[in-house]
């Protein structure tokens, strides 16, 4: 089984005192914008935008267009006035501030070890900046972003590290691997409880030595602990668990997040291409979410809602594709009537008591099950798909 890990960045890989680094940041950005917006509007514009990217649970918009809503207009300023400015800060100006942070000496030894290895490896930093930025961070880590099979960054993530969501995107930006999976930070609040609601394993990069493993929230230790815990841990251990109320409502809120990012920009010929004659394209795949959104998931939810112990149907959608001809409708306009469907679903939830998620009911194929069973049979339908998309898309 392969292990994929997911690593945090700041004070994990690099050692980087986010309350000394970010502060200056923010004093070198407000210099740089000086000739363009007075630094206390833009300081409380920043600080505005960020708030507004954490607490965002949109998965229609990314990050940086959460940001963008929020920063410009109290700038009074457009983004193409401003944009060359930021885009040299990040160039020339950010690069500078390399001094306020140190590499971390295990790092780079245990990342090439964990590649020789053959695990896959995703950078699982707070997507709260750009690319550029992250990028740079990685480098004064002493790595080349190449060496990662993916970097989360405000352009292409849609939550951050505060929602177990954003861990189900990571991994759903990553094909839902099938294998184990390991969460790998420093931070409590960010990095391992949210990763934990999904249900996955995580180890919590600490100053106190490998002897204090026997942590509540899990594993703990020093990085350079990590890779002999790793080969004393049976793999099957790792293996994530996606059953809880928490991690099927972060599945489903990521599901759309991620083909937002994985699709977007794509032309109409790869919508259509079909990876082998049986298989389905993405066009098809994506009206088949749309359809089974509509007509399958927010029944069985309203059932719930209407019966006590309410008989489950599932009706045969497989044959949707052919029947409906899919593969000649728009794939853009599918994704976004499947955006809006799972807007819907989320709502129809959310409205759910809690006790509601363990009422009884009988599945056509499952038999005795309850409402929470049900979701989680969403949210396993929504990572197969995934899976699907994903190879598709690397078949092109």
């Amino acid at each position: 089984m392969t292990l994929t890990l997911l690593l945090d960045l700041d004070d994990t890989l690099l050692n980087t005192n986010l309350q000394v680094f970010m502060p200056a940041c923010f004093q070198a950005l407000s210099k740089e914008l000086a000739p363009h917006i007075a630094p206390d509007l833009m300081f409380r514009a920043l600080l505005s935008g960020t708030r507004q990217m954490n607490e965002s649970d949109d998965f229609s918009r990314s990050l940086q267009e959460v940001f963008e809503a929020e920063f410009y207009p109290q700038l009074n300023i457009s983004r193409s006035d401003l944009e060359p400015a930021i885009e040299n800060f990040y160039d020339n100006i950010f690069p500078s501030l390399a001094g306020l942070t140190s590499q971390i000496p295990e790092a780079k030894p245990f990342v090439d070890w964990a590649l020789s290895k053959g695990y896959r490896i995703a950078i699982a930093t707070d997507p709260l900046l750009p690319r550029k930025a992250t990028y740079h961070r990685l480098r004064w880590a002493g790595f080349d972003p190449q060496q990662f099979e993916l970097i989360s960054t405000y352009e292409n993530f849609h939550f951050s590290k505060t929602h177990p969501a954003y861990y189900a995107e990571i991994l759903a930006r990553l094909g839902w691997p099938a294998g184990p999976v390991l969460m790998v930070g420093n931070d409590m609040e960010r990095d391992i409880l949210p990763a934990k609601k999904l249900g996955l394993s995580a180890y919590h990069v600490d100053v106190e030595p490998a002897s204090s493993f026997g942590h509540k929230a899990g594993p703990r230790g020093k990085l350079d602990d990590l890779r002999l815990w790793l080969e004393s841990t049976d793999p099957a251990s790792l293996m994530p668990s996606f059953k809880s109320m928490a991690s099927v409502m972060g599945i489903i809120s990521a599901t759309p997040a991620a083909l937002n990012g994985l699709l977007h920009g794509l032309d109409s010929a790869s919508w259509s291409r079909k990876p082998a004659p049986d298989d389905w394209s993405l066009t098809e795949l994506v009206c088949h979410l749309r359809d089974s959104e509509r007509e399958v998931h927010q029944m069985q939810i309203r059932l719930f809602k209407e019966q006590s112990e309410p008989f489950i149907p599932r009706p045969d959608t497989a044959v949707w594709a052919s029947q409906r001809d899919y593969l000649h409708e728009c794939g853009n306009s599918a994704l976004k009537e499947f955006n809006d469907a799972r807007c819907e679903t989320l709502a129809l939830l959310k409205n759910m008591a809690q006790i509601d998620w363990q009422r009884k009911a009988r599945h056509a194929i499952f038999g005795p099950t309850n409402f929470l069973e049900v979701i989680s049979f969403m949210a396993d339908h929504d990572r197969m798909h995934m899976q699907q998309a994903w190879t598709t898309l690397k078949k092109m």
